[in-house]
């Protein structure tokens, strides 16, 4: 796994609460940079970020997808670049040492993509609503129906090989980020698994399951990308 450059990229909008907690969890043994995208925060999430010890750029348009898309922007120029991109969430909902659970499919040549499903995972209770978990199962039934790949989650706690990203050409700036990677890995015959993770109720206000209309845009979005590449 040290032989491998694994690059963490960390989008947070308005997450000062939760995203130093993430930083200081990754483990640095096999880390070699942790991107934080602070994507229109009004907040302190960029100040604790760097604190943190975190690479912070800026996305100002608000968007999921955008803030990801500019993590992607900036490793294309590192050197070196790195073998696998890790995408994690800044609310402390995920447990960033289990980043080696997700790493190990891709290290042993089995996979692609790899998302860390909290469907066959340990909940907590409350961390995840009632419309979140109907969602991920209607999504990851079309998913199977239309493009014949069995997920059970769209966690955004995922790792990728960084070669399979570019090759797949992510697009959504906003909510289909998740379902866009998924279907587009299964378009195109790369593979892909999943391994369970924990999950626990985040730090602060979710802006997206936390709200109605937040919800319902979400719902929208994921399953007009579905139809989308069809």
């Amino acid at each position: 796994m040290r032989s491998l450059r694994i690059v963490v990229i960390i989008p947070a909008f308005n997450e000062e609460n939760g995203v130093g907690e993430v930083i200081r969890e990754i483990p640095t043994d096999i880390v070699s940079e942790i991107v934080v995208v602070n994507n229109a925060s009004t907040d302190n999430t960029e100040l604790i970020a760097r604190q943190a010890g975190a690479t912070v750029l800026r996305e100002p348009v608000a968007g999921y997808g955008r803030a990801c898309l500019k993590g992607i922007e900036y490793i294309k120029q590192i050197q070196p670049q790195p073998d696998v991109v890790v995408f994690l969430d800044a609310d402390h909902s995920d447990y960033p040492e289990e980043i080696s659970l997700l790493l190990k499919p891709i290290i042993e040549e089995n996979a692609d993509l790899v998302i860390g499903s909290r469907a066959l995972g340990v909940k907590e209770n409350g961390s995840m609503t009632p419309q979140q978990i109907f969602g991920n199962w209607l999504a990851t039934r079309l998913l199977k129906l239309f493009y014949g790949v069995k997920f059970t989650d769209l966690g955004p706690f995922r790792a990728i090989r960084f070669s399979t990203l570019l090759q797949i050409d992510m697009q959504d700036k906003t909510y289909g980020w998740t379902v866009e990677m998924q279907l587009k890995v299964a378009k195109n015959g790369f593979r892909c698994t999943e391994v369970p993770v924990r999950y626990r109720k985040r730090i602060g206000f979710s802006k997206i399951s936390g709200t109605v209309k937040g919800t319902i845009l979400a719902g929208y979005k994921i399953l007009t990308t579905i139809f989308k590449y069809l």
